[in-house]
């Protein structure tokens, strides 16, 4: 079954966060994962919305996990946290 990660993102320093954002396609590609959605338009229709989201779509849970977990991206990750705030969330799709 599908799974997804949702980040939402406040993006703090941009030009510390351009060097996480070059990064992340080559983790993805390893780990299966693709962009459903990444950094686009954003209207908030109730509440509020954070300022960029993305979307990664992984074959199941599991990969998403080792994705996340994987050495490539635990490289990298301080970058995003060091440059932005926010949250990811992942979630078992239907």
């Amino acid at each position: 079954m599908a799974a997804y990660v949702i980040a939402e993102l406040e993006v703090t320093n941009p030009e510390g966060y351009e060097a996480y954002r070059r990064q992340v396609p080559a983790t993805l590609e390893k780990y299966g994962g693709n962009y459903i959605v990444r950094g686009g338009e954003i209207e908030a229709i109730e509440g509020e919305s954070a300022g960029r989201m993305v979307i990664l779509q992984f074959e199941d849970v599991a990969a998403a996990k080792r994705w996340y977990n994987s050495p490539e991206y635990q490289h990298i990750v301080g970058l995003r946290k060091a440059n932005s705030t926010g949250r990811l969330t992942l979630v078992e799709g239907v």
